[in-house]
Order: C-alpha cells, then structure tokens, then sequence
C-alpha cells in the first residue's frame, strides 16, 4: 500500500471536495428551493432578522458552490466564499445546544464545515477536477495538488 502524500492527497481532496458538493447541493437545491421554495426560505430568513432575499442568496450560492465542488471548478474561490454563509450558520446557532439534532438546531455541524472548507481551499481541487482553462480553449496549466 502506497501512503505517499504525493499520490493520497489529490484523492483525498477529491473526496473531500465531491461529499462537501453533495451535501451543499442537498442543502442548497433539495432542501432550500425544493422543499422550502424561494418563498419559504426568504421567509425564514426574514423571521431570523436577515433580509429575506439573503436567503434566496443563500440557496443559490449553496446550489451553484455544490455544482462547482462536484465538478472540481474554482475550487479555492468557492470554498473561501461559502465561509461567511457557513460563519453565518454557525453563529446563528451558537446559543443552542452542541449537538445539531437538537431543538433549533446544534452550531457543531456548520463549525465543523466552515473548517472543512478551509481545509479544501488549502489542499485545492485535487484529482478528477474539470479544466476550466481547457474548456475555454486556453492553455492549460499544470494542476497541482
């Protein structure tokens, strides 16, 4: 079994990258937009004191970051501006109990992903992610891991 760092790590970003895609896609897109709908989750957000057009801002952003992640585009920018939605998640849940199936939800879950992202903008795309320069018909430059 091969543990070199130079061939685990573009994997393990991969997969770091494509679970974190996932569930903002579930977040964003299933639960946001298609459960709640634009309407109810504006209203939510409105009921917290926000704006409510952040929170169609929010599930738009979840839903297009979630895109990006799965796909590998932009990796490092996605990830450091989804930080201040998951900051926002984790703050708005402070005053609740540790854990998230709490009434109101725990603060753990959002904690947890706000480092997560800050793990993923530091590792980068990793294996398998879409060459955006390529697609564009630019010279492509060399990945790193």
């Amino acid at each position: 079994m091969n543990l070199d760092p130079r061939t685990t790590t573009p994997y393990a970003a991969l997969l770091l990258r494509v679970s974190m895609g996932v569930l903002f896609l579930a977040h964003g897109l299933l639960l946001k937009i298609m459960t709640f709908g634009f309407a109810g989750t504006m209203g939510f957000f409105g009921s917290l004191g926000y704006p409510p057009v952040l929170g169609a801002v929010v599930a738009v952003a979840e839903t297009l970051a979630g895109i990006a992640l799965i796909l590998g585009i932009w990796v490092r920018p996605v990830s450091l501006l989804l930080l201040p939605i998951m900051i926002g998640a984790t703050i708005q849940h402070l005053g609740n109990p540790w854990l998230f199936s709490a009434p109101g939800g725990g603060w753990e879950f959002p904690a947890f992903w706000t480092v997560l992202l800050l793990v993923q903008a530091g590792l980068g795309a990793g294996a398998h992610a879409v060459d955006v320069n390529r697609l564009l018909g630019r010279e492509s430059v060399a990945a790193r891991a």
